[in-house]
């Protein structure tokens, strides 16, 4: 599963971890993550995140 990378901010979602605060479970990959997620460091939306390499 692939890491993703908040555009505006750098803030890393890490599928293995997930987002519990957010009610995402470890182990979610970015993709099944709600559409109403936001980076929670300068709360930009889920489609200004790019796969990491």
């Amino acid at each position: 599963m692939k890491k993703y990378k908040c555009e505006m901010c750098g803030w890393e979602y890490n599928p293995q971890k997930g987002f519990p605060v957010f009610g995402v479970k470890p182990g979610t990959p970015f993709e099944e993550v709600p559409d109403d997620f936001c980076c929670p460091v300068c709360s930009a939306p889920k489609k200004r995140f790019s796969p990491m390499e």
